[in-house]
């Protein structure tokens, strides 16, 4: 039976910042090692951009239909997106269209799946090293799904953890900016590491977050009187948060009888 592993991202167009999904892609095919490799990316902005540069890469019903005319049977999709938000809920849509395709596809959770992957990205990203008296303030997306309260759940996690002056927000959901420097002022902090809790330091840590623009987050902190120093890294990057992800593939990979279906 011919088997395959498809790794599913949102993509990115900043080259730099490619290799962090990369490496995620990496430790995942290192996890299946029996399967075939592919890719597809979700964002048809970025697979446009990357058309033009002269690269192609599959969205996700061209990638399985490939599949499917090579006559791969056993396919495996892995999703280097965080949350159950609204791109996964397009994810699982479109891959149990192909359910009759295969005779069998199975699909991975995100990263942030439960409270247990929950709390293992906390005790991750505070390995994060910090400068005496300094807090880590981490940027999220955000999003309008109900999925979005994995941030403020985090926040919690970070603070069980040992976080005292961690801290999580998101550009475009709650916690907001503001909540965060609301509490920076609040807990005395005025030196802070500002880090991209996304996948990949892609536009929106290179702008939202780290850019010259008045109001990128940098800015605005600066402005308020916190000293800014920037983390140009996505969770990509970090070789623990590569082993969750591969964690979550063993997983998904197990015989059916081990999931207790």
């Amino acid at each position: 039976m011919k088997k395959a592993l498809l790794v599913v991202s949102f993509g990115t167009s900043v080259s730099r910042a490619r290799r962090e999904i990369e490496a995620v892609e990496q430790a995942l095919a290192a996890q299946a090692p029996d399967r075939a490799f592919f890719r597809a990316y979700t964002s048809p902005t970025i697979r446009r951009l990357l058309a033009q540069r002269g690269e192609q890469i599959f969205d996700l019903n061209s990638a399985l239909e490939n599949l499917a005319v090579q006559g791969y049977e056993d396919v495996a999709v892995a999703v280097t997106h965080l949350l159950y938000g609204i791109e996964y809920d397009k994810i699982k849509e479109q891959t149990a269209a192909f359910s009759k395709r295969f005779s069998c596809l199975r699909l991975g959770p995100p990263l942030l799946a439960d409270s247990g992957s929950l709390c293992a990205l906390a005790r991750c990203l505070l390995q994060e090293p910090l400068a005496p008296g300094e807090g880590l303030v981490w940027m999220g997306h955000g999003t309008e799904h109900f999925a979005n309260m994995v941030y403020p759940a985090l926040q919690t996690a970070l603070r069980l953890a040992g976080g005292r002056h961690a801290y999580v927000g998101t550009v475009e959901g709650w916690p907001s900016l503001e909540d965060v420097l609301t509490k920076l002022q609040s807990d005395g902090c005025s030196r802070v590491l500002l880090a991209p809790l996304m996948l990949v330091a892609g536009d929106h840590a290179q702008n939202d977050m780290a850019g010259s623009d008045p109001e990128s987050w940098k800015s605005r902190l600066e402005e308020a009187g916190i000293s800014v120093r920037c983390r140009m890294e996505g969770l990509g990057a970090l070789v623990s948060v590569q082993d969750l992800y591969a964690a979550h593939l063993q997983k998904l990979l197990q015989p059916e009888e081990d999931n207790g279906v």
